[in-house]
């Protein structure tokens, strides 16, 4: 296993926590996040990790829940070429329980072509996308948690001065984590620890 140290880090004023490498830097640090996210970034592998807080879309169902919001995602994005590679079923986590209701899981990675910022089309990346949805019905709120992995970095994005044009360097080379790993980890060690930041009496 590359040697790459993680921890358990504080999200959202640590009423939730996950762990993850400590490369992933806090946005927040640098420019304004919305309220409802939290956003870590690696610059050396222009790799990110967001977690995000919606209010529940009752009319998505739990089967394939990750693969709509990957699809939603991609056309918030402008996406091209956006296709999902592999969904997993539905599971319960019951260490997500909020009285008694366990939180439903999905999961979805998929591979899309997206421009960094304001940047036009010609400038598009190749990234693969890992999307975890947390349903937590007992409060309402699904929770987002998405990896981005760059695959190919066009000469013309933001990215290729940062970290090189063409193919990205796979992460076991650079002595990291590769970024599926890193998302199952983050999914994997996603606690609350404070039920009444979503509103709930707790």
């Amino acid at each position: 296993m590359p040697e790459d140290c993680s921890s358990e880090r504080p999200l959202f004023g640590g009423a939730i926590a996950s762990t993850f490498p400590l490369r992933f830097q806090d946005v927040s640090n640098v420019r304004q996040v919305p309220d409802h996210q939290e956003v870590f970034v690696d610059p050396a592998r222009d790799e990110s990790l967001i977690f995000e807080l919606l209010d529940l879309k009752h009319d998505v169902a739990d089967n394939g829940s990750a693969a709509w919001f990957l699809q939603d995602l991609a056309t918030e994005q402008d996406a091209d070429g956006s296709m999902v590679i592999e969904q997993s079923g539905v599971f319960e986590a019951n260490g997500l329980s909020y009285r008694n209701m366990p939180a439903v899981i999905t999961t979805a990675v998929g591979q899309m072509a997206i421009s960094k910022g304001r940047q036009g089309r010609e400038a598009q990346n190749i990234v693969r996308v890992y999307l975890a949805n947390m349903r937590l019905r007992g409060v309402g709120t699904d929770v987002l948690i998405t990896a981005y992995e760059p695959i190919l970095i066009n000469p013309l994005s933001e990215s290729a001065s940062a970290v090189g044009a063409g193919l990205a360097v796979p992460a076991a080379q650079s002595g990291c984590m590769p970024m599926a790993e890193v998302f199952k980890l983050a999914v994997s060690s996603f606690k609350v620890n404070d039920w009444s930041l979503f509103g709930a009496a707790v």
